[in-house]
């Protein structure tokens, strides 16, 4: 099928890719969410579930090659802020959840979201896009043992005579010369003949807490599980407005940075809200248009096929997740560091003779990756975009709507220092 540049082959192959390179947080969710005392088998089910709806909407609906899976650093805002924080039960957490997604579906289903779109600098769009990319690149090599943690300067180079790192440097160089000679599908090919070669190194990942048996049986015990006696709490209420904040722009930030047609925001967004409704009522921390969703990008998707190829893979992952976890980190992190790569060219395009323009870019270009948190980051570049503006006599060029996202950012900090 061969229909306005869109092949049929191209978009299944873009959504393997997107699917092998995100299949990691069918384990991973579930370890943080466990935290919050949530049941392990049964948020393993949920995150495939909500993945699999999630995706089947941005598919169907927004028709976009977006992934929608519940989202690493929100996840771990559910468990480490919200549970275990302001002492709210994982029931009460996911009715902040729901509640938050009602919310972000009010905006993203009215001219408020036309409103903040229009609002926001295009030099703060491109800026959200680079700060994205060298996300990525951090993840990735973090992943694949390049970098690592260190008591002294935070972070460090890794021992690069580990198995891990020297799995990441050879699957480095198998996927940068298939896609530099324009190989078709090189990514997911690096991915496997990376695993291959872990596999015959003897380094693969160790799974956790996954039965041997398939069972509906620990969904059950998440499925609306959701709980509203505490919504008269001023804590409820706090997380509410935290996670509506969070998910809002985050989305907003990511379709700017990974959409290829930005045509198909407004759906694009609608659909985010729908899932992060789905999120709360399946028992999971909401979903997020994920950063991988660039590697199937990358690899030509342009259409909700690619979505949609994704939720199939998602739902037979149900009896397949244990084999899906055996592929090692060494193998995902060369996608996301040359996926990194691409979106840092973005860069070219910001106005950096024009300081007013360029500080708060580089404000979130610098924190996506240094706060770990593409919302914080966000959140400093937009309070600094007006206060700038007003320093350089330039206020007129500052939107009402733009005062009052710094404003909102402003007081999701305070918020968080009063909890």
């Amino acid at each position: 099928m061969e229909q306005n540049q869109v092949s049929l082959k191209k978009e299944v192959l873009a959504g393997i890719t997107s699917f092998f390179t995100i299949a990691y947080i069918i384990v991973v969710n579930p370890l943080i969410l466990a935290d919050a005392g949530m049941p392990y088998e049964g948020v393993v089910l949920a995150t495939i579930l909500t993945s699999v709806v999630g995706c089947l909407i941005m598919g169907l609906y927004a028709k976009a090659p977006i992934v929608l899976t519940p989202g690493m650093g929100v996840n771990a805002f559910f468990t480490y802020t919200i549970v275990q924080g302001m002492n709210l039960s994982w029931q009460e957490a996911l009715a902040a959840v729901v509640m938050s997604g009602i919310f972000f579906l009010i905006v993203a289903s009215t001219p408020l979201k036309d409103i903040l779109s229009k609002s926001i600098p295009q030099s703060l769009k491109l800026s959200i896009t680079v700060g994205i990319g060298l996300f990525l690149t951090f993840i990735g090599l973090q992943k694949g043992g390049i970098i690592e943690a260190s008591s002294a300067t935070f972070v460090k180079l890794g021992h690069l005579d580990r198995p891990d790192a020297i799995l990441t440097v050879i699957g480095l160089s198998v996927t940068l010369a298939l896609f530099l000679k324009n190989v078709k599908g090189s990514f997911l090919i690096g991915i496997a003949l990376t695993t291959l070669v872990g596999f015959f190194m003897g380094h693969t990942q160790e799974v956790k807490g996954l039965s041997d048996g398939f069972s509906f049986k620990p969904f059950g015990e998440l499925l609306f599980a959701f709980d509203f006696s505490g919504i008269t709490e001023l804590s409820f209420w706090i997380a509410t407005f935290s996670l509506t904040m969070i998910i809002t722009f985050e989305n907003m930030g990511l379709l700017y940075g990974l959409l290829p047609d930005q045509e198909k925001f407004p759906k694009a967004f609608q659909a985010n809200a729908a899932s992060s409704i789905v999120s709360g009522l399946f028992g999971t921390s909401p979903t997020i248009s994920t950063v991988e969703s660039a590697s199937g990008i990358q690899e030509g998707g342009r259409t909700g096929i690619t979505s949609i190829t994704v939720a199939v893979l998602f739902f037979f992952s149900m009896f397949a997740a244990p084999f899906i976890a055996y592929i090692p980190d060494g193998a995902i992190a060369p996608i996301l560091i040359i996926i990194g790569g691409l979106m840092v060219q973005q860069i070219q395009h910001i106005p950096f003779a024009d300081f007013t323009e360029m500080f708060p870019s580089f404000l979130i270009i610098a924190l996506i990756p240094l706060t770990y948190s593409i919302v914080d980051g966000l959140a400093f570049g937009f309070i600094a975009y007006p206060l700038v503006k007003w320093m350089s006599g330039q206020k007129k060029q500052v939107t009402t709507p733009m005062y009052v996202i710094a404003f909102l950012f402003f007081m999701n900090f305070i918020l968080h220092t009063i909890v």
